[in-house]
């Protein structure tokens, strides 16, 4: 039982430190350009609680398809809506891919960790996990499908005729990924997509993390 409970503990980390950092992301952009809405709402937090929704959670651990709670902004209150939400919106891929960049950067010493004993291993695994998830958060908040990340991209650069067409057919973005995630059209290719990002960021950190901590 206890080695079940510490393996369970250390499978749910990495997705909550992902995601985590991926909705404070959005909030402390968006704050940063006018928008106080997710600061007046307790949301610019590194408390997983505000940021987890129980069944997107659940999800997650279960099908590998999950969702967190979305951080409120209110484009009224930026100078330049469609482009300040874009950036907002990007905020949240692009701390994934920061935070697998300095992961990856101590990948000499996670390394070392894997013979240094059971708890160590475990450690280092929870670590090269979470990288790993992370850059599959911020891959998949890419696509341009509502409601993920990538969609208020795509707003901000189409047209109005096109903006106010996708804005009228945003309620069913997430019917039409479950379509896509249950018939399997998208698990090869974003896969493949996703693994090239990581290894390539684990390929770029080695030699900074060679000459930090030896190699």
């Amino acid at each position: 039982m206890s080695n079940f409970i510490t393996d369970a503990l250390f499978a749910v980390i990495p997705i909550l430190i992902c995601l985590t950092i991926h909705e404070l992301s959005h909030g402390v952009m968006a704050y940063a350009l006018g928008d106080p809405t997710a600061k007046q709402l307790g949301r610019l937090t590194l408390n997983p609680l505000k940021h987890i929704d129980p069944i997107g959670f659940l999800m997650l651990l279960v099908a590998r398809f999950g969702w967190a709670r979305p951080v409120p902004v209110d484009m009224r209150n930026f100078r330049r809506p469609r482009a300040y939400m874009a950036i907002s919106a990007l905020a949240g891929p692009v701390s994934n891919f920061l935070l697998t960049a300095l992961i990856f950067l101590f990948q000499v010493p996670i390394l070392r960790l894997f013979h240094s004993g059971e708890f160590a291993q475990l450690v280092a695994q929870t670590l090269l996990t979470t990288g790993i998830v992370s850059v599959y958060l911020g891959v998949f908040n890419l696509l341009p499908i509502p409601p993920l990340d990538g969609s208020k991209v795509l707003l901000s650069l189409l047209p109005p005729r096109g903006y106010h067409f996708v804005l009228r057919y945003e309620r069913y973005g997430m019917l039409l990924l479950f379509a896509l995630i249950w018939f399997g059209l998208m698990s090869g290719p974003l896969r493949g997509a996703m693994d090239a990002v990581w290894m390539w960021i684990f390929d770029l950190m080695h030699t900074p993390s060679a000459l930090l901590f030896g190699g």
